[in-house]
């Protein structure tokens, strides 16, 4: 027993350095929440309708899936502890200008700066722990890891509601930095230093078909909800072009030797499903963390800090379902996949059908069962199914 108890557990060294990509991930992933809470006053204080404020987080997503794709080069060509770095401080740099903004055109600008940041980060955070995992324990690694995926839906809302209540908003920029700052120290000085390859070749062609498709299928499908519908030609031209470009960009990297992303993977069933899975994991959870803060402040008339309150039953609820990294791990991830999948569906349903005059209690059992949902389904994705 004593000796397979030894071999459950994680390696410490491998710990650490989870701990301290764990405080730097924990700065986009606070800063989503925070923002979405506080984006109804954004408009208020900047003079902006919602059609245009809410390029203050559609700029950001841009910016983040444009940044992406260019991940795996940069760690090859320039290392990935030094790529970590860069993310951290390129996040940092625009939080503190997202600070100093004059007006909601600077504010969006300046969002694509931390999205940048934001998009380089994550992608990273999970090569430099892949290798030092070896491909051992995934499913405990990941319950480590999603740490910062629970404290936000926990502290997100309450800091932003706080923050917008209480001080500027501009503090709901401010507040990034003494995340990022202790994050990006003690990486400098604990991360392992990795080889840089500089005969690495960047796909330019797959850059430039990839990034601006990105761009164009995210600006037309945010369209659709300013613009009521699919008949209208600010919509059906950027979903199209984008389409043509994914088009092109598949054609290419299924003929380039070296592609900017090798879709020949996609032909590994395991690899195709986790992808198909945390994609729509991530529409679950990303898409209500905007819309959740709106139904709470506009619908129902809640204040920020209601409604930040009012949201945190879903990070307990992740908080609880951290045990399903170990379950991972026994039984594999399908099972556990499954049930994530289906207590998503059903945390769900409350906010679809209850309107405005819901039970408060059934919402907030329902965001327990949510938040469970997505936690499992999140961190069993990560493994191969």
């Amino acid at each position: 027993m004593p000796t397979a108890s030894r071999a459950e557990r994680l390696d410490p060294t491998l710990l650490k350095l989870a701990g301290i990509l764990v405080l730097g991930a924990m700065a986009p992933l606070l800063d989503s929440t925070i923002v979405n809470v506080a984006i109804h006053t954004l408009g208020n204080e900047l003079n902006a309708p919602v059609s245009t404020i809410q390029w203050v987080s559609t700029g950001y997503l841009l910016a983040l899936a444009m940044a992406i794709p260019l991940t795996a080069w940069t760690v090859e060509r320039f290392g990935a502890k030094r790529m970590w770095l860069v993310s951290l401080l390129l996040f940092l740099a625009g939080s503190m200008l997202c600070g100093i903004a004059w007006d909601i055109g600077s504010l969006i600008v300046f969002r694509l700066v931390q999205g940048v940041g934001g998009g380089l980060m994550l992608p990273v955070l999970q090569t430099l722990l892949m290798r030092a995992a070896g491909g051992r324990s995934i499913g405990r690694l990941m319950a480590v890891v999603t740490v910062p995926a629970l404290a936000g839906p926990i502290f997100g809302p309450v800091i932003g509601g706080l923050i917008t209540d209480h001080l500027n908003w501009r503090w709901i920029f401010y507040v990034n930095a003494p995340v990022c700052l202790p994050a990006a120290l003690l990486a400098w000085r604990r991360l392992p230093a990795d080889p840089a390859r500089h005969d690495s070749r960047l796909d330019l062609t797959g850059l430039l078909l990839l990034s601006p498709a990105l761009a164009a299928l995210l600006y037309g499908l945010t369209q659709i909800g300013t613009r009521s519908g699919f008949d209208r030609v600010t919509v059906v031209v950027p979903l199209t072009a984008g389409a043509l470009l994914t088009a092109a960009f598949v054609r290419h990297a299924l003929h380039d030797a070296d592609p900017l992303i090798d879709l020949r993977l996609f032909t590994t069933r395991s690899f195709a499903a986790s992808s198909a899975l945390l994609f729509l994991s991530g529409l679950a959870m990303f898409g209500a963390m905007l819309l959740l803060p709106l139904y709470y402040e506009q619908l129902r008339g809640r204040s920020v800090v209601a409604a930040g309150l009012l949201l945190a039953p879903q990070g307990l609820g992740s908080l609880l379902a951290r045990g399903a990294g170990s379950v991972t791990d026994r039984i594999g991830p399908r099972p556990v996949v499954l049930v994530g999948i289906a207590l998503t569906a059903l945390g769900t349903l409350p906010f679809a059908y209850g309107g405005r005059h819901a039970n408060g209690l059934i919402l907030a059992a329902a965001l327990v069962i949510r938040g469970a949902g997505l936690s499992a389904a999140n961190m069993a994705g990560a493994s191969p199914l």
